[in-house]
């Protein structure tokens, strides 16, 4: 299989597990709505709130929707990951502009692992969806591929983005459409929902007992050398009339199931010799009430995610934000009630405002988790834009006030918080039992806690047979006025009983290994056998 190679990309390859856990700091009077919400916009660099967010939510992500940078050139984004490396260095803290020889190298390196972190975020049936025009297109598909695997490329969606022709271009040609690539977790592990059937098709006009029905053709689609029991005369019954195929399609079915459909009814000759037999297809016998989802998206153009901006804001406080029915669309093919949306490059916030619209009009709950870099935009534009969505806005139209009726809902806004872990990997003083027992569990498990975090028992949770603890802050101070955070038989003891495998995390151990094997214990030091990557 073909790969990759740019520069940087050794000094980037291992760089998403060089990037702190840090903690989540929820704002109040920045957030919307109900105090629990399970909504999440949070502000800081997406790498870093990837990071914070995988203990939470590694494996749980049903749809992530991307629209990066498309390194036209013209956007000046930032390359600003602290990457060690003097090559990376030299690299740091400048705007990325089309002069820039090696902006397709930083590009590289900036979504390198990004990508990576996103795709732990996926469950075994989740659906990556990113937003791509022809500038990185190639380098895009290369670099999926490598992360992914080619076998788990569901398609390249062309997006009919342009309303109208554009002839300002140098070359005088309108590039009218972008590509979204839809990658699944696991190959051939998802089907999207596709389009629903128009059945306004389907009639009944000769009252057939088995309900409305569409004529179709019957041709096929190889020629007589390829397939020749597929060419033959097409005999009608009654009259006797036959009809011959063409030549370079033959029929759709052999003759044995040709006879069958015939005896069935199910073949429509024609009035006129010179016509051609059809099928009928009832509706009643179709498996599915969905066609296939199409790979040409049109319908909703890059013009209406602008109006809606100047909608909400009475402004245009956004370049070029994608319609939220397009979002909407993708995630309503892949995703149930309850399910999450991640979204790393939030920007506006089409893809909460979608899953808000969404909720509403199928009376859901799906989620979403955004990630906005830049904190006026965070604040003043995506904030907003959700809020007011969530409340209902006016806007003006053609001179007139329009109302628009809120969706409902509700979101958290959150800021980056400190690390967990000082540079010489002991944890901070800081650190709370719940926020260390999130990162202990996943850490251990590669999977997210499977509940609330019940600070008064050591006992983090259960998977797969094991039992995962954290002697920590004194959680069993009642029991042992020292803390409870050495593992000695008496804490031992202490642990709630569980039969079978135990995992047990604390800052020191009195018990030997014979002990410790006799009890099913396995012993891990914090911070020093954490497994922070």
């Amino acid at each position: 299989m073909p790969t990759l190679d740019w520069i940087g990309k050794k000094a980037v390859e291992n760089h998403h597990k060089e990037v702190p856990y840090r903690l989540l700091k929820c704002i109040p009077e920045l957030s919307v709505g109900e105090s629990g919400s399970s909504n999440l916009l949070v502000q800081g660099d997406n790498l870093e709130a990837l990071k914070a967010l995988l203990p939470y939510y590694g494996g749980k992500v049903k749809c992530t929707y991307i629209d990066p940078p498309y390194n036209t050139g013209d956007e000046n984004w930032v390359y600003n990951d602290a990457v060690n490396s003097l090559e990376m260095k030299n690299w740091l803290g400048a705007a990325v502009g089309r002069d820039d020889l090696s902006r397709h190298d930083k590009w590289l390196c900036m979504m390198y692992p990004r990508l990576l972190l996103l795709r732990q975020f996926m469950s075994r049936d989740g659906v990556l969806f990113v937003s791509i025009d022809v500038n990185e297109e190639s380098t895009l598909r290369l670099l999926l591929d490598e992360i992914f695997g080619r076998d788990c490329l569901m398609e390249k969606f062309v997006w009919k983005s342009r309303q109208y022709p554009d002839s300002r271009s140098t070359t005088g040609i309108s590039g009218d459409h972008e590509y979204i690539l839809a990658y699944s977790a696991e190959p051939g592990s998802v089907r999207l929902r596709g389009r629903e059937r128009d059945s306004t098709k389907f009639k009944n006009p000769d009252k057939d007992p088995r309900g409305p029905w569409m004529s179709r053709s019957i041709l096929g689609l190889a020629t007589k050398e390829r397939r020749p029991n597929l060419h033959y005369p097409l005999k009608e019954p009654i009259s006797g009339r036959s009809f011959d195929c063409p030549p370079n399609t033959g029929w759709r079915y052999a003759p044995d199931t040709m006879a069958e459909k015939i005896a069935e009814e199910r073949i429509l000759f024609p009035k006129k010799n010179d016509g051609r037999p059809r099928e009928k297809v009832f509706l009643r016998d179709l498996q599915t009430k969905a066609v296939g989802f199409p790979s040409i998206v049109d319908g909703v153009f890059t013009a209406d995610g602008s109006q809606e901006i100047r909608d909400i804001f009475g402004a245009q406080v956004f370049p070029f934000p994608k319609p939220s029915e397009l979002i909407k669309d993708l995630i309503y093919q892949c995703t149930e009630d309850g399910d999450i949306v991640l979204d790393s490059f939030a920007g506006s916030g089409t893809t909460g405002h979608a899953v808000l619209k969404l909720n509403a009009e199928l009376r859901d709950k799906r989620r979403f988790i955004l990630v906005e870099m830049d904190a006026s935009i965070c604040e003043e534009i995506t904030a907003k834009r959700l809020e007011k969505c969530i409340r209902g806005f006016s806007y003006e139209r053609r001179g007139k006030t329009l109302e628009k009726i809120g969706y409902g809902g509700s979101f958290h806004l959150c800021k980056l918080g400190q690390a967990l872990f000082e540079s010489n990997g002991s944890i901070l003083d800081t650190v709370k039992f719940s926020e260390l027992a999130h990162h202990i569990f996943f850490a251990e498990m590669r999977e997210p806690l499977p509940g609330a975090v019940d600070d008064s028992t050591p006992l983090l949770g259960v998977t797969r047979g094991t039992a995962v603890y954290l002697l920590y802050n004194g959680v069993l101070k009642d029991e042992h006025p020292k803390g409870g955070n050495v593992l000695t038989m008496q804490t031992l003891k202490s642990l709630p009983p569980h039969h079978g495998a135990k995992v047990v995390y604390g800052t020191a151990c009195t018990l030997g290994e014979r002990t410790l094997r006799r009890h099913g214990v396995a012993f891990r030091q914090i911070p020093y056998e954490v497994n922070v990557s």
